[in-house]
């Protein structure tokens, strides 16, 4: 059989073909291996990227966490304080400003994550205040006005501000958050559900005061003489306040002669129908959530720190008046919660919701900016100079403030 001759320009034809498809196939593997590089890349990226972020809002919690324990801005007055904590160890803390206080991170040593760093700089876990446009004023978040942010009533808005790193990838968080409010159905600065008798020469007053009203302001009564006065409490009334009257109860009230009183509509009501059924019902919260938010009861013996909320009692059976408790020298603010009898002595200074089940005695100078709940079983009556100056956001935000619980109201990505 004879063959076809193959001519030597197809034979070159076939060789080109097959370098040709040989280069195809190397060029698609290249693209393939850059393509799983990039993948690869990409992936690692991204992978860093939701770790830094995870690292910020850890940086987030531990910010709470110091806020919810009072550790890092205190005065709402002030609006340049700034808090920062530093990924180091206590004792090794950089200096700050006056208006600024440093603290080591609560991590454990050896394990820090990356969302501070141990020396000044722009990646440092930052606590600031909420500013109003000018820079002189803390904004704060009031439920019941419009607009509710503003720079008069409410909780303070704290900033916190959280940078998270893994290698040089960083995300920066900025979350405003704020210490839960609680509204308080008030009815007076002093409530009762038993009669009022002789004051001495108390003051009370229901117009509704600033939080910042200072100790002993108005023990001379209510109108001022000249701005500032320090002792009378005229000049600190909020402007657009919830004015209440001194007393409220549902007995009769009659103080004596010497007594100083002021509220609207009236200094004083007797006779009055409605006092609270529990210290719940004045919280607008169920009985659980109360006894939750109150905490199991303490004995008063040897304690000196009143600082924040209390249920003191001296059994497990609530609501029977069974304490009987006694304070002198004093200087505390939050809620005291006692279910029992109460006596104030001299040297008492509060800020907050004083809610006694059972009497009330004051044997003593004492001031108290707030309110004060009596359900109590005899006369209430007073021997010594008692100050007692209404406030809700005294009430309000000391609940808050204790509290421990944290509201977000923004939360972005620098």
């Amino acid at each position: 059989m004879n063959r076809l001759p193959v001519h030597r320009d197809e034979r070159g034809i076939a060789l080109v073909m097959a370098m040709l498809i040989l280069l195809v196939m190397t060029l698609l593997g290249l693209v393939l291996m850059a393509g799983a590089s990039m993948n690869r890349t990409l992936a690692g990226n991204d992978q860093r990227m939701r770790e830094t972020l995870n690292l910020a809002e850890a940086g987030v919690g531990e910010a709470l966490a110091r806020i919810r324990n009072q550790e890092t801005l205190m005065d709402p007055t002030d609006p340049d304080d700034v808090c920062q904590i530093f990924n180091t160890v206590a004792g090794s803390v950089p200096a700050l400003g006056a208006d600024s206080t440093g603290l080591a991170t609560g991590q454990p040593v050896g394990s820090f994550l990356d969302y501070s760093s141990p020396t000044r700089g722009p990646d440092v876990l930052t606590i600031s205040w909420k500013k109003d446009p000018t820079g002189t004023k803390v904004m704060r978040y009031d439920q019941t006005k419009t607009p509710k942010i503003n720079s008069l009533t409410g909780s303070p808005i704290f900033v916190v501000q959280s940078t998270g790193r893994v290698n040089e990838a960083r995300r920066t968080v900025v979350a405003e958050v704020m210490a839960k409010p609680y509204q308080v159905n008030a009815k007076g600065a002093l409530v009762a559900n038993v009669d009022i008798g002789a004051l001495g020469n108390a003051v009370i007053c229901g117009y509704d005061h600033f939080i910042e009203t200072d100790y002993d302001d108005g023990k001379k009564g209510r109108p001022v003489v000249a701005v500032p006065d320090p002792d009378h409490c005229e000049d600190n009334e909020k402007p657009a306040g919830t004015n209440m009257p001194g007393m409220w109860s549902s007995g009769t009230i009659d103080p004596g002669g010497n007594f100083n009183g002021y509220g609207q509509p009236a200094a004083w009501q007797p006779s009055q129908v409605g006092f609270y059924a529990g210290p719940w019902d004045m919280f607008n919260m169920s009985q659980a959530e109360y006894w939750a938010f109150v905490g199991a009861p303490i004995g008063f013996a040897g304690k000196s720190d009143w600082n924040g909320l209390y249920h003191v009692d001296n059994n497990t059976v609530r609501q029977d008046a069974s304490e009987n408790m006694s304070l002198h020298s004093v200087s505390g603010e939050g809620m005291l919660y006692v279910d029992g009898d109460l006596s104030i002595n001299a040297g008492f200074y509060y800020k907050g919701l004083i809610y006694v089940e059972g009497d009330f005695k004051i044997n003593g100078n004492c001031w108290i900016l707030g309110g004060i709940v009596v359900r109590g079983k005899q006369e209430i009556a007073s021997n010594g100079g008692m100050t007692l100056l209404f406030s809700r956001d005294a009430i309000e935000q000391m609940l808050t403030k204790y509290g421990g619980q944290f509201v977000t109201l923004s939360w972005r990505e620098q």
